[in-house]
């Protein structure tokens, strides 16, 4: 289905606001309005089309419920990593690793909304994650969801890779917030990030670093920290049998 996006003036305000059409949480209530026209958004750069690079696309394990009236079993489970680590194709490999690699990356932009995500069928289950769709990063600079971190503190793992350039990204000599002003800088769109933004990364990279020295004192660090390659254990699958599975 083709999104639509739909205007209509504020009663309360002299402000112009607009809302889509879509499969989750659309409506006139969630709109977005200017002040009085004018506001912030996000520019998304396309994938080649599905008939030339076929992909699939996945439900997250850690999606919102995208309702009032019921949750997802993560959020009232703290073991629910036990019942995903059984599943395929989670049960080998390094999806489930790539799938806290995706959490972490969402949790310092302040992304919520990571409802599915993508791979290409061409490089089969051991294929990297597509992180598509960021459009509700960089929300509120402010506020830190925990809950994004799910993966992460449900699960207790991380690759060493990951936790190796973490740590180096958190060092006063190469902090991550120093990374993005110096990598922002050569945008056409520069600033592109607030200030404040870019110190919400090195707060939250904090945060990370925090729950993972949890989780190695819950468990110890070779049961947390990870080699960045596990072969799969189980016979991989074709997109069809991934499909009927979904």
């Amino acid at each position: 289905m083709t999104n639509e996006l739909l205007f209509f003036a504020s009663t309360t305000a002299s402000n112009t606001c607009f809302f889509a059409k879509c499969l989750y949480v659309c409506k006139t209530e969630y709109a977005v309005c200017g002040s009085p026209d004018l506001l912030e958004g996000s520019l998304s750069a396309y994938l080649p089309g599905l008939t030339i690079a076929p992909r699939l696309s996945i439900p997250n394990p850690w999606k919102r419920s995208y309702s009032f009236s019921g949750r997802e079993e993560w959020e009232v489970n703290p073991f629910y990593c036990d019942s995903v680590k059984q599943a395929y194709p989670y049960n080998s490999g390094n999806r489930l690793l790539n799938i806290i690699d995706m959490s972490i990356f969402d949790f310092l932009i302040g992304n919520m909304d990571r409802h599915h995500y993508e791979i290409f069928t061409k490089f089969g289950d051991e294929g990297l994650l597509l992180h598509l769709d960021n459009a509700r990063g960089f929300g509120k600079h402010s506020h830190d969801e925990m809950s994004i971190l799910a993966p992460l503190s449900q699960c207790c793992m991380i690759k060493r890779s990951t936790l190796l350039r973490l740590q180096l990204l958190a060092r006063s000599d190469f902090r991550l917030s120093d990374v993005m002003r110096e990598s922002l800088k050569q945008d056409p769109l520069r600033p592109v990030l607030t200030e404040l933004h870019l110190l919400a990364l090195d707060r939250r990279l904090q945060k990370v670093l925090r729950v993972v020295q949890r989780c190695i004192r819950r468990f110890g660090q070779d049961e947390v920290i990870t080699k960045d390659f596990i072969k799969p254990t189980v016979t991989p699958q074709t997109a069809t049998e991934m499909k009927k599975n979904r």
